[in-house]
């Protein structure tokens, strides 16, 4: 049962959204909390995704509020798909920041039994714009054993430049995804809709997209989506650093929806006062 200490009145709960309520007993069964604004923040962030007809692709939201390991572990869209971080993070209002050597969160989301092959998304909303000099680190990716499916999406520096990778399936495959940015601030969206079509999106803009025919299936890999972190084969490895405001995992999104989850993220964060 929800009480009005835990900042909802009977008049709201009569009116809130189920599945908007549903997650925030679950934050508060897990020990969690949220603020008015946080509340009210996710509040329309569901609205918002529902009115986009996005809501249904959506198979886990992390929105990464309350600032606490209890409350940034739940799954906006349902039950399933609690995370699990380890220790090396740091939680605050405005996200949750991994150590960039140890720290991850295993979603419990595999790609087997759960997405579609030739339909599915990956995202990450970061904070944190790392120049390092230093080669990689994957915010959110699975891979299966040797020669398998390769979801990642990463940013690396090289050659001066800030890397954005989406790789929804073999690394170095004929359809990996690379584009160039000046930073690694902002909304990411690596997307597939079809065997011929990949794409990525940063900040509601496609930033690139390849056609070429790609063979091999996600639906083989059984390992979990890592955030912060490459599962590699079972094994965290490639952490990252970045701050992380949003992740999420589902199915492939249209134009007009990538685009329109950029606008419906972006006010979530704005409510927030972290938007980037």
């Amino acid at each position: 049962m929800i009480l009005a200490s835990h900042g909802i009145i009977a008049s709201q709960i009569a009116s809130a959204d189920p599945d908007w309520l549903a997650y925030y007993n679950r934050v508060i069964a897990a020990g969690g909390s949220l603020s008015t604004t946080e509340q009210n923040a996710t509040k329309t962030l569901v609205a918002d995704l529902k009115a986009y007809g996005i809501w249904s692709a959506m198979k886990a939201v992390y929105p990464m509020v309350g600032a606490s390991v209890e409350a940034c572990k739940q799954n906006l869209k349902s039950s399933s798909f609690t995370g699990t971080f380890t220790s090396g993070w740091t939680f605050a209002s405005t996200g949750a920041t991994p150590n960039g050597t140890s720290a991850y969160m295993d979603t419990g989301l595999a790609p087997s039994g759960n997405l579609t092959n030739n339909s599915t998304h990956i995202s990450y909303y970061s904070r944190t714009d790392n120049n390092a000099i230093v080669a990689t680190g994957v915010d959110i990716g699975v891979s299966g054993t040797a020669g398998n499916a390769f979801l990642p999406i990463a940013f690396f520096r090289s050659r001066s430049v800030d890397k954005f990778e989406t790789g929804l399936y073999n690394y170095g495959s004929p359809t990996f995804l690379s584009t160039s940015n000046t930073n690694s601030l902002g909304f990411f969206v690596g997307n597939r809709t079809s065997n011929v079509v990949v794409n990525s999106w940063r900040n509601g803009s496609k930033q690139g997209t390849n056609t070429s025919t790609e063979t091999q299936n996600i639906t083989t890999v059984t390992r979990n989506f890592y955030l912060a972190a490459l599962n590699l084969d079972g094994g965290a490895g490639q952490f990252s650093l970045r701050q992380c405001a949003l992740a999420s995992i589902g199915d492939g999104l249209t134009d007009t929806q990538a685009s329109n989850f950029y606008t419906a993220v972006q006010a979530f964060q704005t409510t927030l006062s972290r938007n980037v």
